[in-house]
């Protein structure tokens, strides 16, 4: 009986300890900062900015240096057909699924270092971290670099079975197709299908990215816990008036397409603007017809773009604009015509638990946190299709992104990685 209580003992204390061991466990930050740094000089062109497009040969460099790290980290390192490097990681339950987490290291042309790096390196730092303490997780885990996110999330497209033959001959920023590129990565486009997973075969999917935003730079806050990924729509609104000689045609037998499309511009404004909530909508694109100085625009075409969280919302928003824009038109005494584009992307909800989980492990950490949507497309987006998922934002420097003076901080970047890390070990203790 005094032999089993001492057994007892034993293992409550060394589970404890284990436990108190992994609560305090924590990134190198200088490791970490180290290797985003070391990244972005795979394609810094002159202007300060990033080269490093999809399937470049500054891409093909620096997926050889991850590889390298994560081969370091004592993962098992693969490419599959799609062109997405995936480290992995063994757990101790073989009937676990595994536990995945990443981003992406390609660029738009011209772009900062830290969109996309941040998760991507904190990926594998979170892995190296682990393996030098000697933790193990009762859950394999996974660390996926993604294929071409900027030119079309194409890697998380395939890992969800959407990647199909049109998208694989799109021309991309590196001047080749999807097609080409992936088979530049070590991938093989023609058994891309294979790439694909089911729901059910990973528990939990997780993403740290930038804000790409000014909310939690302009709050001072310095974690975003993400509700999720907003929806994106597109219509082409076209007015057709008539055009006709600027100097002799009067002002009243005018029918200046211009016109109308100018007000409707600014309605586009007011209307979004009038609805709580944080529903976005922007019109990007003006064309005016024939577009010659001396001549009165006889056709307009314009865009109009509507994000947020809920579908819903956006069609409700999108109705106002329409009656608007046809009540304009008649005004005008001209036509309008109404396209609506292909949908540019469904929302994506992050997963309550998930969600819990990133905003539990903050607080323990001593971060202020603040909930808030994704204005902008991610990899994630495309895998909550098939798991359950989550997103951590850190802070974007007075919101730049997609340009050369992106700039987050080593510490708010350590910040991320650091609830990163608990999160997932959370995930693993308490995900089946």
């Amino acid at each position: 009986m005094k032999t089993r209580l001492l057994f007892l003992s034993a293992l409550f204390f060394f589970t404890l300890n284990s436990v108190t061991a992994q609560s305090a466990l924590r990134v190198n930050p200088e490791r970490l900062n180290g290797s985003i740094k070391k990244l972005s000089t795979f394609g810094k062109n002159a202007a300060g900015g990033s080269d490093r497009v999809a399937f470049s040969s500054h891409e093909l460099a620096a997926r050889e240096y991850l590889m390298d790290l994560m081969n370091k980290a004592g993962l098992e390192v693969s490419t599959d057909f799609a062109g997405n490097i995936i480290g992995k990681r063994a757990g101790t339950n073989p009937s676990l699924k595994p536990i995945a987490f990443g981003s992406h290291i390609d660029e738009v042309p011209n772009g900062g270092d830290y969109d996309g790096p941040v998760g991507s390196m904190s990926a594998i730092e979170v892995m190296q971290t682990l393996s030098e303490n000697n933790i193990s997780t009762a859950h394999p885990l996974e660390a996926i670099i993604f294929t071409n996110e900027e030119g079309g999330v194409v890697g998380s497209r395939a890992i969800v079975g959407e990647l199909n033959e049109k998208s694989l001959q799109i021309v991309t920023n590196a001047g080749i197709t999807q097609y080409e590129g992936i088979k530049k990565l070590g991938g093989n486009p023609d058994r891309v299908q294979e790439v694909a997973r089911k729901k059910g075969d990973l528990a939990a999917f997780l993403e740290l990215h930038i804000e790409q935003g000014g909310n939690l730079d302009r709050e001072k806050i310095q974690i975003g816990v993400v509700e999720g990924i907003v929806a994106i729509e597109w219509w082409q609104f076209t007015f057709k008036g008539m055009a006709n000689h600027a100097g002799t045609t009067p002002m009243n037998m005018r029918k200046d397409a211009l016109l109308p499309a100018a007000e409707f511009v600014l309605a586009v404004n007011k209307i979004v603007r009038s609805h709580e909530g944080a529903q976005v909508g922007t019109v990007g694109i003006i064309e005016a017809f024939p577009g010659a100085g001396n001549v009165i625009p006889g056709v307009v075409t314009l865009n109009l773009e509507i994000r947020d969280l809920s579908s819903e919302k956006i069609w409700m928003i999108y109705r106002e604009i329409e009656a608007k824009g046809k009540s304009l038109a008649t005004e005008a005494g001209i036509e309008v015509s109404i396209v609506h584009q292909e949908v540019a992307s469904m929302p994506a909800m992050a997963d309550e638990g998930i969600r819990k989980a990133i905003a539990d492990q903050a607080k323990v950490l001593g971060f202020s946190t603040l909930s808030l949507p994704s204005g902008a497309g991610h990899d994630a987006q495309e895998m909550a299709r098939i798991v359950p998922m989550g997103m951590i934002f850190i802070p974007s420097k007075n919101g730049i992104s997609h340009a050369p003076s992106e700039y987050s901080s080593p510490e708010d970047i350590t910040n991320g990685a650091n609830v990163l890390l608990q999160t997932i070990l959370n995930l693993d203790k308490t995900l089946k």
